[in-house]
C-alpha cells in the first residue's frame, strides 16, 4: 500500500510544480506601468521643461508631484506607454484630451519636444 501512496504524492508534487511554473511572470497585466529609470527620468524631465504648462486645467508639475488619484495615475500610465512606444503620439494626445479635458496643446507640444530628445526616438 505504501508504493501507491508515494506515487500519488510524487504525482501531486509534480502537478503542483507544473502549475506554479505556468505562472512564471505573466500575472502582471500587459498595460501595467513599467518602472524603469529612463521612464522616471523622462517624467522628471517633463516636470522641469513643461511643468508650468496646463494639462487638464492644472499645471503639469502639480499633476505629477502633488495630485494623487486617478488623474496622476492616468497621466503617468499614458506617459509611460508613450515613452516605451506602446502608444503613438496621436493616441497619447487623444487619451489625455479625453481624460484631462482642457486646452492641452501647449503641454502636449512640450511633451513631444522632450520625447524627441530621448535617444533612439
Amino acid at each position: 500500500m505504501s508504493p501507491p501512496n508515494s506515487i500519488l504524492a510524487m504525482l501531486l508534487a509534480s502537478l503542483t510544480l507544473l502549475a506554479l511554473a505556468g505562472c512564471g511572470g505573466t500575472l502582471v497585466a500587459p498595460d501595467s506601468l513599467v518602472e524603469d529609470a529612463g521612464d522616471e527620468a523622462f517624467v522628471d524631465q517633463l516636470v522641469k521643461a513643461c511643468g508650468k504648462r496646463e494639462l487638464g486645467r492644472q499645471p503639469l508639475n502639480y499633476l505629477v508631484q502633488v495630485e494623487t488619484g486617478d488623474a496622476n495615475i492616468y497621466f503617468i500610465d499614458q506617459t509611460s506607454k508613450l515613452y516605451f512606444g506602446r502608444i503613438d503620439r496621436q493616441g497619447y494626445a487623444s487619451n489625455l484630451n479625453t481624460f484631462l479635458p482642457g486646452d492641452n496643446q501647449d503641454a502636449l507640444k512640450c511633451i513631444f519636444a522632450q520625447l524627441d530628445q530621448v535617444p533612439g526616438r
